[in-house]
């Protein structure tokens, strides 16, 4: 690598790191705040990089203000006697501008890398990621849309994913503003995240619960009402969280219980769905003429409830006998409506 190269590198990742402070709307980045940011970022890259001085610094927001740049909506609101910086509408990314001419072809050249990997049976999500970059990216000429993804973009909570990842990743203390459904008030609460999670729509952030000291508290981010960073110290969690969830469908983990076998019984007609779309990775079936009989080994929660009583007519739970019992007092309850 040549050295211009090595300075457009290091020029790329001080404005992706700017561009975070400035859409991170739980925390005052004052000058020497995005300096010190840049510069672990670069040093981190580069243990041998001297960093950049406050000039460069200025430079660069000189640069992502310009039209050259990326023409960013950035504000200066002072507080006391300095001043922070933020952008005016903090949805705006320099991830999501559109992409010029020499981008887009170093894009259509990494897909075509990609794409002799989607049939390894290690890639399957290459088969998605290739259709979702291309038509996120406009990288195919067409008269009209013919993809589409699932997303809600007026999901409540959705602007919080952006700080909670970025508290997450730079290790930061958050004062958590949380309303649930039992709460009739808000509460505020202590809070080191440690994960991210997506389960049926719903984003949700764990962590730990400093004011009670439970390790694996769950707030759904369309419950949080506010958030912002302290100066606390960080404590970090030792849980492998994919092991943690591997064990559950959705991601609620009661206390006191233990792995169980779920027995179902789906209806013969119903048997394809389950077979192409198994409802847990630990899923065994049997098929045959009377319907499929499928086996998954999870911790029961309410997230397994509501995912067997999706299936109306089309399920019978053989066993545990708990579990059965659950369930059938739901649907009893639910027929009593009517």
């Amino acid at each position: 690598m040549n050295f211009s190269m090595s300075i457009n590198k290091n020029a790329l990742i001080r404005y992706q790191v700017l561009n975070r402070c400035f859409r991170n709307m739980g925390r005052m980045y004052f000058l020497d705040d995005l300096l010190e940011e840049c510069n672990k970022v670069l040093m981190d890259f580069d243990p041998k990089s001297e960093g950049i001085q406050r000039r460069q610094l200025f430079d660069d927001i000189r640069f992502m203000e310009s039209e050259a740049g990326w023409s960013i909506p950035l504000c200066r609101i002072r507080y006391g006697r300095k001043v922070y910086y933020r952008y005016d509408d903090l949805s705006f990314s320099i991830s999501n501008q559109p992409l010029n001419d020499s981008e887009a072809e170093l894009i259509k050249s990494a897909l075509q890398i990609f794409s002799r990997f989607s049939g390894s049976p290690q890639f399957e999500w290459v088969n998605e990621l290739i259709p979702m970059l291309e038509s996120k990216f406009g990288l195919i000429e067409r008269k009209y849309e013919i993809i589409s993804f699932e997303s809600n973009i007026d999901l409540k909570g959705v602007h919080f994913l952006t700080p909670l990842f970025n508290a997450i990743v730079n290790e930061r203390v958050l004062l958590v503003k949380y309303k649930d459904f039992k709460s009739s008030e808000p509460y505020e609460i202590t809070f080191h995240p440690y994960y991210l999670k997506q389960y049926n729509n719903r984003w949700f952030v764990l962590g730990l619960n400093a004011d009670n000291q439970i390790s694996n508290w769950n707030l759904a981010l369309d419950r949080i009402e506010f958030l912002s960073e302290t100066t606390l110290k960080y404590k970090p969690s030792d849980t492998e969280w994919d092991e943690y969830f591997f064990d559950l469908v959705g991601v609620t983990r009661p206390k006191g219980l233990e792995l169980q076998d779920i027995v179902l019984k789906f209806s013969p007609e119903f048997a394809p769905y389950i077979i192409t779309k198994p409802l847990h990775p630990s899923q065994k079936h049997k098929n045959d003429s009377t319907g499929l009989e499928v086996r998954i080994k999870v911790i029961p929660n309410f997230e397994l409830e509501r995912l067997v009583l999706s299936f109306g007519e089309q399920v019978q739970v053989i066993s545990p006998q708990d579990f059965k019992e659950r369930i059938s007092k739901r649907l009893k309850l639910a027929s009593g409506h009517y």
